[in-house]
Order: C-alpha cells, then sequence, then structure tokens
C-alpha cells in the first residue's frame, strides 16, 4: 500500500494513552504507518519517568510546551521549548518535570510502539505491554 498524505488535528484526546507518567497520543495509526511513528508525549507535573532506551530506533524529541529535565545517559539536560534531542539507538533516556508539565513530539524512525523496541532500565511503567522485552 502507498502512503497517503495525513492530516492529524490538534489534540484528539480518544487517542491519547496513560503509560505510567506518560501520556502519548499517536499521530501516526498503525495501519497508516510508513518509516517512522510519532507521538505528542505529556509528562505532568512532579513526575519522574523509568529511564528507557531503543535497540533499534532513532528518536526525535522536540519540545512543544513547559519544562523539565532529560537524563541522558546519566547526565541531566535542562528542557525549555524549542530544544531538539536526537538519541542514537541504546541511549537511555528518562524525563523529570517539576512545577511545568512538559509537551514534546517523539519521533521514531525505524517505528517504535509501547509493546515494540521499547526496554526499560529496571521494571516498566504501568500500561506498557512489551512483547520484546529483556
Amino acid at each position: 500500500m502507498a502512503l497517503q498524505i495525513l492530516h492529524r488535528t490538534a489534540v484528539n484526546p480518544g487517542g491519547v494513552q496513560k503509560l505510567g507518567p506518560y501520556e502519548i497520543e499517536p499521530l501516526i495509526d498503525r495501519e497508516d504507518e510508513g518509516a517512522a511513528t510519532a507521538y505528542r508525549v505529556r509528562i505532568q507535573p512532579y513526575q519522574r519517568t523509568s529511564i528507557s532506551y531503543h535497540k533499534i530506533a532513532e528518536e526525535f524529541y522536540y519540545v512543544l510546551g513547559g519544562s523539565g529535565k532529560a537524563i541522558l545517559n546519566g547526565i541531566p539536560h535542562d528542557l525549555r521549548v524549542g530544544d531538539f534531542l536526537r538519541l542514537p539507538p541504546g541511549a537511555t533516556h528518562g524525563f523529570i518535570t517539576e512545577a511545568d508539565e512538559l509537551l514534546m513530539l517523539d519521533l521514531h524512525t525505524p517505528g517504535s510502539h509501547p509493546d515494540r523496541d521499547v526496554y526499560f532500565v529496571g521494571e516498566a511503567p504501568s500500561g506498557f505491554t512489551l512483547k520484546d522485552s529483556e
């Protein structure tokens, strides 16, 4: 099947999944997926995510709103609107928020889903159904 043009409207509350401290909204449905996946990711104030990584996917984050910290391979980095992250396969990452929520665009290539190519250092947060975890 050839890829089709896709226009996704602003926030679609019916499409938001709660995964531990993450709220993720897929911007490309699985049946429309090509070489990448795209998500709108929201982390509410005063949250700490688990540390995760991907074995195959390269991941890109772009901060759309709020602020927080990214813990990248164990090193904290302040995040604010307009910041960009490129995470090669194997890079560990997690996020911490304080008084502000953190809203990001999250892209993976090749595509990654909560049940595909997501690994955690320690226990997986609630909501992740890992088929290929270690």
